[in-house]
């Protein structure tokens, strides 16, 4: 059985079939028909929610596309959809503020809107503060065909400035207090009869549960595995849900790396990346939208083997390991060996990601990471470059390059490397390594890009490094190319 808070209200759940999705739920089970089913896939951001859940003692308030969230997800947590924000026949104030500022149009990505406007300004600290940043961030995973967006981002400026308490800072204290009596205490259980979803809370219970049923398939941010369901309408028998265990949501930092747990969200996963590895930084910004990155974690962004993923290919540059567990066994594997062919992966039946281990920039080494897509915000890479260089004297002493969009995996680029290692730091060395680019690659044509195309960028990456570190920089570094 799980349990969640539907707002105020504490639901409980056991035969529901596992593969439900949030928003399903919503429409479908529960009568809440103002969240909207746009593209099912997590990118027009129509059927945003907000899910409440406890960090320590204080209550956090985050975005999540519930077309792509299992209901398993909610265990012990509080659920807010746009029904929830009117209070006593009044408008929330982000609500009036898209009324005040002529937001909504034809109205179907309003819902959407507001609640990632709810989110906003439950995250803006203070009265009068309004961050343009922060409100382009949060409201670049919700799309409209309507408004041009201007006098959307008017509103995001009158709720962040005209904050005032509302009915759920009224409750407070009372939601603290029911999300503490549900909190999950033992391994969960989703059963509908023919599909179920387990929910451990620890390492060990996974490990158990997963050598038990090696076949099962694990979720994480399902961002990805969810779009079996949505999309091409499978249905997942066993589904081992890890967002739960605590050891596998960290990140820390040690003397030599950053270790981050398998199921740590992609935003709690920022700053500690951003703070050694700016460019993954600002790569990580434009990883899909905010509420994907609330949703989806570093480690399913490695497990789904795409050769697209936006992550793989800088953390094989960074020669990152990643940790692999099965039963009490566990295991440290580079990265770059992780892949095998197209997803197809070093894992084992009854083996999974524990953790990813990367390791601390040093003042030695230059990195740079680049993405090419089509739009700037929630798009999927073209060419995804990756550089660690170390330049000592004003020669490559040690170069790794990696590539995701560029073959059927992420991978290093082996002749480029070679060029580069030994010689001088020079336009003509980067020459040579761009021809070399065409040893180590034969990328495919598809919707994305051509071969021709994609070659071309991967070398003019490397070009760009070379001429980012000979002149001011004055954009960012992670660009996007039309």
């Amino acid at each position: 059985m799980i349990q969640f808070l539907l707002n105020r209200e504490v639901r409980s759940e056991s035969a529901l079939d596992p593969n439900t999705t949030v928003l399903e739920y919503l429409r479908e089970y529960r009568g809440k028909t103002g969240t909207k089913e746009g593209c099912a896939s997590g990118d027009c951001g129509a059927c945003t929610v907000v899910v409440g859940e406890l960090v320590g003692d204080r209550l956090r308030y985050r975005t999540l596309n519930s077309c792509l969230t299992f209901v398993s997800a909610l265990h012990g947590k509080q659920l807010i959809s746009v029904e929830d924000l009117k209070d006593q026949g009044r408008l929330h104030s982000v609500q009036q503020a898209m009324v005040d500022c002529h937001g909504s149009q034809c109205g179907f990505c309003t819902p959407g809107f507001v609640m990632s406007l709810f989110a906003l300004q439950k995250n803006t600290d203070a009265v009068n503060e309004y961050d343009p940043h922060q409100a382009h961030e949060a409201l670049a995973g919700n799309l409209c065909r309507c408004t041009g967006y201007r006098p959307i981002l008017e509103a995001a400026e009158q709720a962040c400035c005209a904050k005032q308490p509302d009915q759920f800072d009224a409750h407070e204290a009372e939601t603290i207090a029911q999300l503490k009596a549900i909190e999950p205490r033992e391994t969960a259980e989703l059963n509908s009869g023919d599909k179920r979803c387990l929910s451990p809370l620890t390492v060990g219970d996974l490990a158990d549960i997963y050598s038990a049923n090696p076949d099962a398939r694990l979720l994480a941010g399902g961002t990805d595995l969810a779009l079996e369901v949505t999309q091409f309408h499978r249905e997942l028998p066993v589904m081992i849900y890890v967002g739960h265990i605590a050891e596998m949501k960290k990140v820390e930092v040690t003397d030599s790396s950053i270790e981050i747990g398998a199921a740590a969200p992609l935003t709690d996963c920022y700053a500690a990346l951003a703070a050694e590895y700016p460019d993954f930084g600002e790569l990580l910004q434009r990883f899909a939208s905010l509420q994907i990155r609330n949703q989806g974690t570093l480690g399913g962004n490695i497990g789904n083997a795409s050769p697209i993923g936006d992550s793989p290919p800088l953390l094989i540059a960074l020669g990152a390991e990643v940790v692999l567990r099965k039963g009490a066994s566990s295991r440290t594997l580079p990265l770059e060996d992780y892949f095998i062919d197209y997803k197809v992966t070093a894992r084992q039946p009854g083996e999974f990601i524990e953790k990813v281990r990367v390791p601390r920039a040093t003042p030695d080494r230059l990195f740079r990471a680049y993405k090419v897509s089509k739009r700037l915000d929630d798009d999927i890479s073209a060419v995804c470059a990756a550089f660690d260089l170390q330049i000592t004297d004003g020669v490559v002493a040690d170069a790794r390059v990696a590539f995701g969009g560029m073959a059927a995996i992420p991978k290093r680029a082996a002749a480029c490397e070679a060029t580069l290692n030994g010689a001088p730091w020079n336009q003509q060395t980067v020459e040579a390594a761009c021809d070399a680019l065409a040893e180590d690659f034969t990328p495919l044509t598809d919707f994305r890009a051509s071969r021709e195309y994609r070659l071309l960028v991967a070398q003019n990456l490397l070009r760009k490094c070379f001429l980012e570190q000979h002149a001011p920089k004055t954009e960012t570094r992670v660009t996007a190319y039309v």
